[in-house]
């Protein structure tokens, strides 16, 4: 049985059990795994669930989360991977409806869930009207504005709140009463506010200090606050596996620090009377043994509040100095040294929730230098002194065998590695009846590896035979080759291989001190581009007050970079003190910005901006194909140095990377940034 679906040229067939073996077999539409019967075209690796290719779906449609403009269904495209779906928040990915004038997107999922308006909802608590979902078939990723808890049940959405203010709520949360009377305070009633009340500047209570989120009950004239997590999910007395005795609620206003996390607390505590402890109530349950990416060994909690030792301790994470007269995770192994604190170490960012079961031989899950793990076989070796190298291998990604060239040049002197698309340097594997080259090291990347960048493992994957160029969650450019995704759940996180071979601590020639990674940088800037930081931007900064950070894309930067008008290598340079007359690139004649780094040969007296020196495409492999569904024909990479044509679009000269239409009909070339104008 075949179908013949409007999203792709080749008929689709049905299949019945699915069987492809990879990971990324992925449906087109909804961009989950395929499983079970559905639609497919195995010679271009294209496959929809049965379900989603029977959709009916209408080339407009006028939805209720966006009543000004309609939305007009598009395919996967170059979209997926950049912007995000206004109603669950997750990137997109497959099919998804959009107004382009707005810039709002929906997944086909999220477009087709039933809603209504909810009726009679306070003002006091929010001024939009809100839609009431029943079932989102865990679509949406945000967490409620009242409990600060992950979105689960039905719930209550407000279409009019964007980003960075999304406004989701539980329908309990909703339908909480707006007064409480509460033994914390027995002589006021609390009253339920959106948001915590203003204090004082310099007020000192613990809900300025810590800066709470999400709906209070709170009382004006004794100046108390309650988060919902105290009145929802605060049961007076807890018992858990990890501790012998029981846990008692202190149900009065107290200052304590934590004995468990070394933070400090507010009211209402749990005390553990015959152990002398007072700790938060998220801290009882504190897993035992867990395992994060910034350590290959598994770390532990430990309890021994031991007053004596002076030994000064540094987490690994933040790189502060470690209480160890209070609670914290360390590396039990013999001679290591790893410790962090509990928070950093269950911050979300670098553990994935996995709790490590009491008695675990972590030996038996290492995902490097095992059989199973290694993407190529070998086929023949050599000897080099007393080292045996693979001379000849079959790589998975690729039908022929690569012999191993230890020294000489390909018959094209800019070829570049199909695995990371740098330029090609010895020792690298190829196969010259296709041009494929992959450097030793990439070659021998294993399937599967822990990465600080992200808390689940990563898995190896090839973009060079998609029709997409995917972005880099870390660097943020496009890229066309090889790079690690996770596949766990709804994450769609991806890596290229520049950024693979970054680690947690980064030593950089532009400043003098190690850089340290760090997962939140809200509120911070790349002291090389002055970008400013995301919350979920993974970036380096220096811990000794330096004040300094280098975001991902500027921390793996080439060092150095050509000029078709200069003979020598111009240099990265992290600093000018030229006059304002001389701030100019050489290359596009406009104005460089005092501090910013850019490219430099001190012979010549050449300076560039970093894209003008390195372009806009800087991991795109020469030759490689790109595929859009607002240009008929595909695109070529190409690289003008001489003779540069105008960009079809803005009519400036395509100087340095580009793509191009060869096709006789159009025969045109335009700048990457000004390929959507196209549409």
């Amino acid at each position: 049985m075949e179908i013949q679906h409007f999203s792709h040229h080749h008929p689709l067939v049905f299949i019945q059990a699915h069987s492809v073996a990879s990971k990324a077999a992925l449906c087109l539409v909804c961009e989950k795994p395929v499983v079970g019967w559905s639609y497919g075209c195995n010679q271009c690796e294209f496959y929809l669930h049965k379900g989603c290719a029977e959709l009916e779906l209408a080339p407009k449609i006028q939805h209720p989360f966006h009543p000004k403009h309609p939305l007009t269904l598009l395919p996967k495209s170059s979209y997926s991977g950049f912007g995000i779906c206004n109603f669950c928040l997750k990137k997109l990915g497959g099919f998804f409806y959009n107004c382009n004038d707005c810039s709002f997107y929906l997944h086909i999922n999220c477009a087709l869930l039933q809603s209504s308006i909810a009726a009679n909802f306070p003002n006091s608590l929010h001024p939009h009207p809100l839609f009431f979902i029943q079932n989102h078939n865990n679509e949406v990723k945000s967490h409620c504005s009242g409990c600060q808890k992950p979105i689960s049940g039905p719930f209550y959405h407000c279409s009019d709140c964007t980003y960075p203010t999304f406004f989701n709520l539980h329908k309990e949360c909703a339908e909480l009463p707006l007064e409480i009377n509460h033994p914390c305070d027995r002589k006021h009633a609390l009253t339920l506010l959106q948001q915590p009340p203003t204090h004082p500047q310099k007020c000192s209570c613990y809900l300025c200090r810590i800066q709470w989120k999400g709906f209070v009950y709170s009382c004006s004239l004794c100046n108390f606050d309650f988060s919902l997590d105290d009145f929802l999910f605060s049961p007076p007395t807890i018992t858990v596996a990890s501790h012998e005795h029981p846990w008692m609620l202190v149900s009065r206003k107290m200052w304590f620090v934590c004995d468990f996390c070394g933070t400090d607390g507010d009211h209402s505590p749990y005390h553990c009377d015959t152990c002398v402890l007072f700790v938060h109530k998220n801290c009882i349950s504190l897993p035992r043994h867990i395992m994060i990416t910034r350590h290959h060994h598994t770390i532990s909690l430990s309890y021994s509040f031991r007053q004596n030792q002076v030994e000064d301790w540094m987490c690994k994470i933040c790189y502060k100095e470690v209480d160890i007269s209070y609670g914290h995770y360390r590396c039990p192994a013999s001679r290591c040294r790893y410790i962090a604190h509990v928070r950093c170490a269950t911050d979300k960012a670098i553990w994935d929730g996995t709790i490590i079961p009491e008695g675990y031989d972590e030996r038996s899950e290492e995902v490097v230098d095992v059989p199973w793990n290694l993407i190529s076989d070998v086929v023949e070796q050599i000897g080099i002194g007393e080292l045996m190298v693979a001379s000849e291998i079959k790589h998975s990604y690729h039908a022929h065998n690569l012999r191993l060239t230890f020294s000489g040049k390909t018959k094209d002197d800019n070829s570049q590695c199909d695995g990371c698309t740098r330029p090609l340097s010895t020792p690298f594997y190829s196969c010259e009846q296709c041009k494929f080259f992959l450097h030793k090291d990439c070659a021998e990347l294993p399937k599967e590896m822990p990465h600080p960048f992200h808390k689940h493992l990563l898995t190896l994957s090839n973009s060079h035979d998609g029709d997409d160029y995917p972005l880099c969650d870390a660097c943020g450019r496009r890229y066309k080759g090889f790079s690690y995704r996770c596949y766990e759940g709804d994450c769609c996180f991806e890596i290229d291989i520049q950024c693979v071979l970054l680690s947690d601590t980064l030593k950089h020639p532009s400043h003098e001190h190690s850089l340290f990674l760090v997962h939140n940088n809200e509120g911070t800037s790349c002291s090389a581009c002055f970008k400013g930081l995301d919350l979920w931007d993974v970036a380096y900064r220096c811990m000794r007050r330096c004040d300094f950070s280098l975001d991902v894309g500027c921390a793996t930067l080439p060092l150095t970079a050509w000029y078709k008008y200069d003979r020598h290598a111009l240099t990265l340079t992290y600093s000018d003190d030229s006059g304002p007359s001389q701030l100019y690139c050489d290359l596009c004649e406009k104005e460089r910005e005092p501090n910013r780094w850019f490219y430099y040969c001190a012979y010549c007296d050449n300076s560039l901006h970093l894209n003008c020196a390195i372009g806009d495409l800087p991991y795109m492999k020469l030759g490689n194909k790109f595929k859009t569904y607002w240009h008929k024909h595909p695109f070529t990479v190409v690289k003008n140095i001489w003779n540069c044509p105008p960009c079809k679009v803005c009519g400036e000269a395509c100087n340095g990377q580009a793509l191009e239409c060869k096709e006789s009909e159009c025969n045109f070339t335009v700048h990457w940034n000004c390929r959507r104008r196209l549409f």
